[in-house]
């Protein structure tokens, strides 16, 4: 993957090839479409969701393996989470590996928000256990979700001016979110089994009430030792229907947005976009097991919609105004 110009099908259907799957498990759907960025921007975003997957994971593995999170490693894992945002605000002296993620938020006309949003809701996960309200989940999701989705759309949106990059023209946490929170809903649904199976549950407490749904309900489905009951299923599709408002929010932002992006970052948001539309079009409300094998599709399956994606895609001219943008 070389900064060189790209702008045809052929292309495009070349870096496809050319994509190394073993090196992204962590971040497939982003790092597959970032896969299509000029080189630096690919690297710039490989830095970024690795200091972000680390905290993330720090904190929910020691959640999969223990039902409680002690004061004591309250306290340790804040401390964590502090330390890192200090360091990219650039507090702190001493911290040499977080050196080369300072220099991509610096570079890259990264805004601080997105980090900053990210750690809150990483503290959110450490001093509770779930949502009571989906109210709750939609505030955390915006550091959870939308702040990664804001770094990748901000990315796209960056322009080269004087030898530096130029801040995007458009809001950026306005365009990634209705596609960040399809996403994560999407994402829920689909590692439902396995978030159980974690001690990890996404579901609000007040959507799991009007269903008659209990956690201990939740964990049963999970593991295959209870049938799925009505109240699951209708759960399953108010959230499914929350996911569609947000899925045809985001056909309207990626048409607002793309014309003030080059056609490799057009293509990128369409592919993105799409990883996870594979998936939603796999969720059966009505008949449907939400097992991890039933929702997950496989690099086959993958490889045929990214290839779709590209076949099907005509890139917008940038230049174009958009006032609600």
């Amino acid at each position: 993957m070389k900064n060189i110009n790209i702008s045809n099908q052929n292309d495009y259907l070349e870096i496809l090839k050319s994509i190394n799957y073993r090196n992204i498990l962590k971040h497939p759907n982003i790092l597959i479409a970032a896969n299509f960025w000029e080189q630096d921007r690919y690297f710039a975003a490989k830095i970024c969701y690795s200091f972000m997957r680390a905290v993330d994971d720090m904190i929910d593995n020691y959640k999969a393996e223990n039902t409680i999170i002690e004061d004591c490693k309250k306290v340790e894992l804040l401390n964590n989470v502090n330390t890192w945002i200090s360091q990219i605000k650039g507090q702190n002296e001493g911290k040499l590996i977080y050196g080369e993620l300072q220099n991509v938020v610096r570079d890259f006309k990264i805004p601080l928000w997105p980090f900053e949003k990210f750690s809150q809701s990483m503290i959110y996960d450490i001093y509770h256990d779930g949502f009571p309200t989906f109210d709750d989940f939609v505030e955390y999701s915006n550091g959870a979700s939308v702040s990664p989705a804001a770094v990748f759309v901000h990315l796209c949106g960056i322009t080269h001016e004087s030898n530096e990059y130029a801040e995007p023209v458009f809001d950026v946490m306005k365009a990634a979110t209705p596609c960040a929170m399809f996403s994560y809903i999407v994402h829920i649904i689909r590692d439902f089994q396995k978030d159980q199976m974690d001690h990890l549950n996404y579901f609000a407490g007040d959507i799991m009430e009007k269903y008659g749904v209990t956690r201990k309900e939740l964990y049963d489905i999970a593991n295959e030792s209870m049938k799925i009951s009505p109240g699951f299923r209708m759960m399953m599709g108010e959230y499914y229907t929350i996911a569609d408002r947000y899925r045809l929010e985001t056909y309207k932002i990626i048409d607002r947005i793309k014309p003030f992006l080059e056609p490799r970052y057009q293509l990128s948001l369409e592919i993105i976009f799409n990883l996870y539309l594979m998936v939603f079009e796999r969720i059966d409300i009505d008949r449907g097991q939400f097992t991890a094998e039933e929702l997950n599709p496989g690099l086959n399956d993958i490889l045929i919609k990214v290839n779709r994606v590209i076949e099907n895609f005509k890139a917008y001219e940038p230049g174009s105004n958009s006032s609600d943008l």
